[in-house]
């Protein structure tokens, strides 16, 4: 064999095992992603869980009446359903902002990233106007109306400003986040009506109130999810996205210790009573109110010691969830991976089972048809006593649960079979 061969069969089988290590640490790369979207899957499945526990207000009897994290009328049974279902709407933006990440991760450019977030943004806007608008109120009427904006119209919001955001280095975007959850309780004490006519813009930031849309239309809309810090939340997840690429016991280690930091300084933070929630603890009529002062914490929009009291946990619990290896089977990883379609679809089934329950009780009366007391429906329209007692929620909770597994395990298989562009919408 002449040298000059020699040295081209040399460098044609260098070049084929350059190949195979490239096409191997490809393979390892993405199944490391895979790996990490179903920790991101287990984590956004366990929320969503908790998150349909939330609404069994559609048939609380407790919640037609009065707020259940409202101490002078709670008991500890209807204040803890509650509490634990906060955890909900910060993790599911969080872990938003990582999927956002993740997906970018594949293959894919900033630039589609930015395209992709603004338009799917945009559809959970519009998704929020009307299909959930018809789910919650049996009404899509824009004409002497209100009209709520709720935890789909944040995120898709979020995702509108995360589209442009994402454009900044990752160590800015990082700052700016941490730098508004941690300050944006110093803008508490600022009112909307010192903006005069453009009020209705603190009120969609900062502020959750009701304006009115200028005009003959008689619309007046309540913004339930202020962006603010919302949007910091969603790109914290994003910046937080890297680390999901770590070796797993490294990661795993992170994860616990800044879950552990965040809640010892959620504890620091509320014992003190000096900043972090508009709403201080307080003695209450016994020791055990007292205690459920403490975490009673604000969500509209969420105080700093309701992200740290949330968050915290919610680390730590990822890394838990990731040494579980959870089979594809299990519920948390099926509910995980099509969270937007469970939440329409287990929305409607509640909404379905409460006019079902009135009927049986009621019969065929008008006020069925009606949004409940708890959904903002007028409470001199309902009986004395409407709804159900709490172990009546957690048996409907868990009816709910059965019966969208089948459902969501066959719409997750869809998904992974097909690569149509609109299922990565719903």
């Amino acid at each position: 064999m002449s040298p000059v061969r020699s040295a081209s069969h040399v460098s044609d089988r260098y070049r084929g095992g350059a190949a195979r290590k490239s096409a191997c640490a490809t393979a390892v790369s993405e199944g490391c992603i895979g790996s990490r979207i179903r920790t991101v899957d287990a984590v956004r499945g366990a929320v969503m869980i908790l998150m349909a526990l939330d609404h069994g207000d559609f048939i609380h009897s407790a919640a037609m009446s009065f707020s259940p994290t409202d101490l002078a009328h709670t008991t500890a049974a209807i204040f803890l359903t509650r509490w634990v279902t906060h955890f909900c709407a910060p993790v599911f933006a969080f872990t938003a902002g990582m999927g956002a990440f993740l997906w970018v991760r594949r293959n894919r450019t900033t630039a589609q990233l930015s395209r992709f977030l603004l338009t799917r943004g945009l559809w959970l806007i519009v998704l929020e106007l009307t299909v959930l608008r018809f789910i919650l109120y049996l009404n899509i009427a824009f004409h002497n109306t209100r009209i709520v904006l709720l935890v789909i119209w944040m995120l898709g919001a979020s995702m509108v400003v995360l589209a442009a955001l994402v454009h900044l280095p990752t160590r800015w975007l990082a700052a700016v986040s941490i730098a508004i959850i941690t300050s944006h309780n110093l803008l508490d004490p600022v009112a909307a009506a010192r903006f005069g006519p453009a009020r209705w813009a603190w009120d969609i930031l900062h502020q959750q109130a009701i304006f009115r849309v200028d005009g003959d239309s008689g619309v007046s809309i309540m913004v339930a999810y202020p962006l603010i810090p919302w949007v910091a939340v969603m790109a914290a997840g994003y910046c937080f996205g890297p680390v999901l690429l770590w070796e797993p016991t490294r990661r795993q280690r992170f994860l616990v210790r800044l879950g552990i930091a965040l809640s010892i300084a959620f504890v620091l933070l509320r014992t003190l009573n000096r900043y972090g929630d508009p709403v201080d603890w307080s003695v209450q009529r016994s020791t055990l109110f007292t205690m459920l002062s403490f975490p009673n914490c604000t969500k509209y929009p969420p105080s700093l010691a309701f992200l740290l009291m949330t968050m915290g946990p919610a680390l730590a619990a990822m890394a838990w969830l990731e040494r579980a290896r959870l089979s594809s089977t299990n519920p948390a990883i099926v509910f995980g991976r099509v969270p937007f379609f469970f939440y329409l679809v287990h929305l409607a089934v509640i909404h379905a089972v409460s006019i079902v329950l009135g009927f049986v009780r009621y019969g065929n009366a008008s006020f069925l048809w009606m949004p409940a007391p708890s959904m903002g429906g007028p409470r001199q329209m309902f009986p004395p006593g409407y709804g159900y007692d709490l172990w009546v929620v957690y048996t409907v909770w868990l009816g709910v649960i059965v019966a969208l597994y089948l459902v969501c395990r066959w719409y997750a298989r869809l998904k992974q079979r097909r690569r149509d562009w609109w299922l990565s919408y719903l």
